[in-house]
């Protein structure tokens, strides 16, 4: 097969395109009419469009063939799915251009969206957001539920998005770009501590992969593997990417809230200073 080939979708999905599509026209559209003190630079740029095409590169090219086919592979894409795409979107702060297309719907449009606005804010309180973020790990990974998910073209596609938008929810309620002290944003505090908890069911889940005795995933045996590799191994890799990785990004993105909150800490110190003057 030509590199050409690898990247074209396996199982194309017209809905997927379009939606991968409009969320970079949309945000190529906002870009040049954003005011110049909101408009993100080159590397938040950078950030935002390598986030969305690392999610449209493992649900549509070569890469979907292979995660139907080889375990460790399938948790790799899930592990870009539901952590390291939906990272750098939230990383890159999205925040100004959603704000752009929000006062353009104006108020008409926002009647019509809220609805889900009311959905959106119940889905981001802090204990609804980390037992969903870890359940669904756990609901698509129960070997029953798998079973069926990887021979259902429906519930393979739900399965994904609903592990892409859950993760862009979970991650975006922690890298939330909004100030805790001038906002309604969650606290520095209670962003570590989501990152903290929801590391240890995964690392629990990984672990029980790793140190199965026979065949947790007989799907892929059902289906038969993409290459001669033997099933344990696929399972062995695939229980690490489960396990190391996910616990390793809760950690990333627990220095990064720090950095952040120190940061924050050391301006309102220092404008707190000039504000209160020297002592008379």
């Amino acid at each position: 097969m030509s590199a050409a080939g690898y990247l074209l979708p396996y199982d194309f999905s017209p809905l997927t395109v379009l939606s991968f599509m409009v969320v970079l026209g949309l945000y190529g559209l906002a870009l040049p009419r954003l005011p110049e003190k909101e408009r993100p630079g080159s590397g938040r740029i950078l950030t935002f469009v390598a986030g969305v095409l690392l999610c449209y590169g493992v649900m549509q090219t070569r890469f979907d063939y292979y995660s139907q086919y080889m375990f460790f592979v399938h948790r790799g894409q899930h592990l870009i799915l539901h952590h390291l795409g939906p990272i750098l979107i939230a990383l890159s702060n999205p925040l100004p251009v959603l704000r752009f297309w929000h006062r353009v719907i104006g108020s008409r449009g926002r009647r019509l969206l809220k609805p889900l606005g009311l959905l959106y804010r119940m889905l981001q309180q802090p204990v609804v957001a980390s037992v969903l973020f870890v359940g669904l790990i756990y609901f698509w990974l129960w070997p029953p539920i798998h079973f069926d998910a990887m021979l259902s073209r429906q519930l393979y596609w739900l399965m994904n998005w609903s592990m892409l938008l859950d993760g862009l929810l979970f991650w975006w309620l922690i890298f939330d770009a909004r100030s805790p002290v001038l906002t309604n944003a969650l606290g520095y505090g209670k962003r570590i501590l989501l990152l903290a908890l929801v590391a240890i069911p995964q690392m629990i889940l990984g672990a029980w992969i790793v140190f199965s005795r026979g065949m947790v995933y007989d799907v892929y045996e059902v289906c038969g593997r993409a290459w001669p590799m033997p099933p344990a191994t696929d399972q062995l890799l695939g229980g690490l990417l489960t396990w190391i990785p996910p616990a390793m990004m809760s950690i990333l993105g627990i220095l990064i809230i720090l950095r952040r909150a120190m940061h924050e800490d050391g301006k309102f110190t220092r404008c707190d200073t000039v504000t209160e003057g020297p002592a008379s």
